[in-house]
């Protein structure tokens, strides 16, 4: 897993070498405006991050804008997919998440 710092609700990466550019997330965003969260998957976390937030993801638009909340970096893709749907289809996985994180999120 490889970790990237958040500045201003954008995933930074500054020493990612060749070999860690295939990486794919599993993120958390909550929205601003309601308070609703979203678990995703990407290859890109910066673009999906700004595509959720300008209206262009059907499931979201009408919550934006969004924080990011929470991602994990994942250098396989079946294991970032197994995860998301452990996240959204097992309430347990997602209420411990959010447990862990219970002073980064809004409430």
């Amino acid at each position: 897993m490889i970790r990237l710092f958040i500045k201003d609700d954008r995933a930074i990466a500054p020493h990612i070498t060749p070999k860690y550019r295939d990486m794919y997330y599993v993120y958390l965003l909550q929205s601003e405006k309601t308070e609703k969260f979203y678990i995703g998957f990407t290859a890109d976390l910066k673009r999906r991050i700004s595509e959720h937030n300008t209206g262009q993801v059907s499931s979201t638009k009408a919550h934006t804008p969004y924080k990011l909340v929470y991602f994990e970096g994942f250098r396989s893709k079946q294991d970032a997919l197994t995860r998301e749907k452990k996240l959204k289809h097992h309430g347990q996985g997602i209420r411990r998440l959010k447990e862990r994180l219970k002073n980064s999120v809004l409430y």
